[in-house]
């Protein structure tokens, strides 16, 4: 009986002891304070995801260095060709446009060609400098119609910060550079073959360009000065504006006047072909020697159908295409030669079929 008491004050003290010790209950868990993060944490868990790497902003700047510019890309740099006159109704004209096209597709630039309606408006061509000067093109070659007029508008492309250079014909503004041929020496070789083919004291005459133009003066000084050199009587010097038709009025008329005139030199293919013209219809090819200058297709299908003697040969489209390879050096910033040759070379009936 007393062993059951005292197991039962046993129970009762253990229980009590089992009470005072056990946890206070707790309250909900989300009532409970979380731990507030850290700032690596916020970096790496809330900053944008956009936020360049290393490795991203090395990409950036390398993309941003190839970025199209007026002086890299295709189709950014825009060069006026600005001819004399158009390719459609002259081959040495065509020849130039084509040149320059060619060069602007190598180099990826846009090449725009203009000319004015006839190779003595001038006022036409300045208007086109004018156009293009307010449009903004980042080069001009030009061959000047009247260096004398046109060099005003020409300054104010410089003064503009555009470059310039003279192709075919030079200028009169200092410091541009010139691309074409040695028109004097050019004509003089045209005037020693005639004087190979006459003698002393022979009548001849000289079909002149534009005289205002240097290649219109250098031409006909050329080919007068090779005339007197070797004792040939220079009879008629008149001007064509190198057009064809007025070459063979001009023709016309020299032979009404000058019955024994033995040659005729043309200061270009133009004149020589309309003078070649008046002398089949008055009934005396291969009794009058034509000597032209360019050595165009017409003029070599001739020299080889005995119209014609000879001519000179220059090389158009090369000053097409130097004068847009020139352009592109200088706007990159690269200097070039203040005279760029582009030659001569007589054509007669031995190499005339390398031309047509």
């Amino acid at each position: 009986m007393k062993l059951t008491k005292y197991a039962t004050v046993l129970m009762l003290l253990m229980l009590v002891l089992a009470a005072c010790g056990a946890p206070a209950p707790s309250g909900p868990t989300s009532a409970q304070p979380t731990p507030a993060p850290t700032s690596a944490t916020v970096v790496a868990t809330s900053a944008p995801t956009t936020e360049p790497t290393a490795e991203a902003t090395a990409t950036t700047e390398a993309t941003a260095t190839t970025e199209p510019t007026a002086t890299t890309t295709e189709g950014t740099i825009k060069i006026l060709v600005s001819m004399k006159g158009p390719g459609g109704g002259n081959p040495f004209w065509a020849a130039v446009e084509q040149g320059a096209i060619e060069a602007g597709a190598e180099l990826g630039v846009e090449v725009l060609v203009q000319a004015p309606p006839t190779e003595s408006d001038v006022a036409a061509q300045i208007a086109q400098i004018e156009d293009a000067i307010t449009q903004g093109v980042n080069g001009i070659a030009i061959a000047p119609t009247d260096p004398a007029a046109l060099e005003p508008v020409i300054q104010q492309a410089i003064d503009a910060g555009i470059p310039v250079v003279f192709i075919d014909t030079n200028g009169q503004n200092e410091g541009v550079t010139f691309i074409g041929t040695d028109n004097e020496a050019g004509a003089a070789l045209a005037g020693e073959y005639i004087c190979q083919e006459l003698q002393p004291g022979d009548q001849v005459a000289i079909l002149q360009g534009i005289i205002t133009t240097s290649t219109g003066k250098a031409r006909a000084d050329g080919a007068k000065a090779a005339f007197t050199d070797c004792g040939l009587d220079v009879v008629a010097e008149v001007p064509a504006e190198w057009d064809r038709a007025k070459g063979l009025s001009a023709m016309e008329d020299i032979l009404t006047k000058n019955p024994d005139l033995k040659a005729v030199f043309g200061s270009n293919d133009n004149m020589a072909l309309g003078a070649a013209e008046a002398i089949k219809n008055a009934g005396l090819t291969g009794q009058i020697l034509v000597v032209g200058f360019d050595a165009n297709p017409d003029a070599a299908t001739a020299i080889l159908a005995g119209d014609m003697a000879a001519s000179v040969a220059q090389a158009p489209a090369n000053m097409g295409r130097f004068g847009v390879e020139s352009l592109v050096a200088l706007i990159n910033g690269e200097t070039i030669e203040p005279l760029i040759d582009t030659g001569t070379e007589l054509v007669t009936k031995d190499n005339a079929a390398d031309y047509e």
